[in-house]
């Protein structure tokens, strides 16, 4: 489907940097530089860091940024209606995650790093609401390469914001550790509020949802064996989310935005 709009050829170019940016950062360690971002949580580790195997989603994520930016800056879509209005805010969506790596690698998980992150995952939300709000139905190729990647990117993010400012916490010495499970608890909780909150006004987005019930699979699975109140704030998270998307699916419309 061609759209009456021409992309800029800065915005293409500038999508595919971000991605460079986004996946290149996290091998800087490889080549002798800065930490690991592993060995930089495990020093901050808190009550509800996930379990070591739900990392392993950064790789789909990061394949499908790959995917999307080599897609976008295909000539056939320099016309396309949707990339244009997105492509600014996936420039910051994507390369801030290659900053916070960055970041986090030659220092830790601090203040800043939370800052960072927030703005990459402001920009996911923000990518979300145009999507929502787009005036046609996606193409079979937007729906793989935009809907579904930018939904997967938002989920893990906003899980990841939350561990981030919990870690920061622990860097601070104020909360968020082992010995402080109810605000741990209290985190997941009001993020999963959030969640369902958002994906109800994004016509019950599932995978947005699938992502942040990924994390909160792998937070129940380390901190929800520590500590009760984390299990069952996990619990009720996704009890919450899962609502969300049964009750926003159920509206007329809304399915086919996702999945047709």
């Amino acid at each position: 489907m061609t759209d009456p709009v021409q992309r800029s050829i800065a915005q293409r170019i500038a999508i595919i940097l971000a991605v460079i940016v986004q996946v290149g950062a996290s091998y800087l360690p490889e080549l002798g530089y800065g930490e690991p971002i592993g060995n930089r949580s495990d020093g901050l580790r808190t009550v509800i860091t996930p379990v070591g195997w739900a990392f392993a989603v950064w790789g789909p994520l990061f394949a499908g940024s790959v995917i999307f930016a080599v897609w976008q800056a295909l000539p056939n879509q320099r016309n396309n209606a949707l990339l244009d209005r997105i492509g600014w805010w996936a420039v910051p969506a994507l390369g801030l995650q290659g900053v916070w790596a960055a970041y986090t690698q030659f220092s830790t998980l601090t203040a800043i790093s939370a800052l960072i992150i927030t703005g990459a995952l402001v920009s996911l939300l923000a990518i979300l609401r145009t999507m929502v709000f787009f005036p046609r139905q996606f193409t079979k190729q937007e729906r793989l390469f935009v809907t579904i990647v930018f939904s997967a990117l938002a989920g893990w993010l906003t899980a990841a914001t939350i561990v981030n400012i919990t870690a920061s916490l622990v860097y601070y010495g104020v909360a968020g550790g082992y010995e402080y499970p109810l605000v741990g608890a209290l985190l997941v909780l009001v993020g999963g509020a959030i969640v369902a909150v958002a994906v109800a006004r994004s016509m019950g987005n599932p995978w947005y949802a699938l992502t942040f019930g990924w994390a909160l699979l792998g937070i129940f699975m380390q901190g929800g064996k520590e500590s009760s109140a984390v299990a069952a704030a996990c619990g009720l998270a996704a009890a919450l989310v899962a609502s969300a998307v049964w009750l926003g699916l159920r509206v007329p419309g809304n399915a086919r935005r996702w999945f047709d």
